[in-house]
């Protein structure tokens, strides 16, 4: 899952952004709305975590641009008030979920996740292939019963393998999903990490490596 927080205070933005990486979540930070905006209409997110109040385009126009264009990225809107008013404002300029400061880690995870299921409507919340069972929300994964001890960045790429149902994924958008825009597309990140993948899944192979196109499970 790729998220995009904007949020001008830093240290905050830090905290988030270090948080859901932790939970496996590839994350890119934005401190304006000049900048926010300009990543969210370039890259491809699943949810965009966007400060109500920033400097340069406010959050409330950054949110209206993203809901009128072709945006399939959910948006949570963050604000230090907490009225009725702010919330049915924010949610009528285009936000499909709301959080009023200060909040608990663990809610904003919860409702990150739910977003990034209502743009992928068709991801079960376990997925399955080859013997494997994935559970994306507790992060863990196990093969015939047998519990795979993964790094994130495994456990990202093997969801985005298995959510693809038998499409070819290239290393490109391996590479796009799982990592972040400070990833070099001239390294080798998604070659090793399927490879480290391969080795613990075991044997019969499940990763197939289709020439000049990608992977697939």
């Amino acid at each position: 899952m790729r998220v995009l927080v904007i949020e001008d205070d830093a240290e905050l933005a830090g905290a988030i952004a270090a948080g859901l990486r932790l939970e496996g979540m590839a994350v890119d930070a934005a401190f304006d709305g000049d900048s926010g905006l300009e990543r969210a209409l370039v890259n491809d997110y699943d949810v965009i975590v966007l400060d109500r109040d920033l400097p340069g385009v406010h959050g409330d126009t950054v949110c209206a641009k993203l809901a009128g264009g072709q945006r399939r990225a959910g948006i949570l809107m963050l604000t230090a008030s907490g009225t009725i008013e702010d919330r049915v404002d924010g949610l009528g300029r285009g936000a499909d979920d709301y959080l009023p400061k200060p909040f608990a880690f663990a809610e904003l995870v919860a409702r990150i996740r739910a977003l990034a299921r209502r743009s992928h409507p068709a991801v079960p919340p376990l997925l399955h292939a080859k013997g494997i069972t994935l559970d994306p929300a507790r992060r863990v994964a196990a093969r015939n019963g047998r519990n795979l001890s993964l790094r994130p960045k495994e456990l990202a790429v093997l969801e985005l393998l298995i959510s693809a149902g038998g499409r070819v994924v290239s290393a490109e958008e391996l590479l796009e999903r799982a990592w972040d825009e400070m990833a070099d597309p001239f390294s080798t990140a998604v070659k090793v990490t399927i490879s480290r993948l391969r080795r613990k899944l075991g044997d019969p192979p499940v990763i197939e490596t289709v020439g000049r196109a990608g992977y697939r499970v």
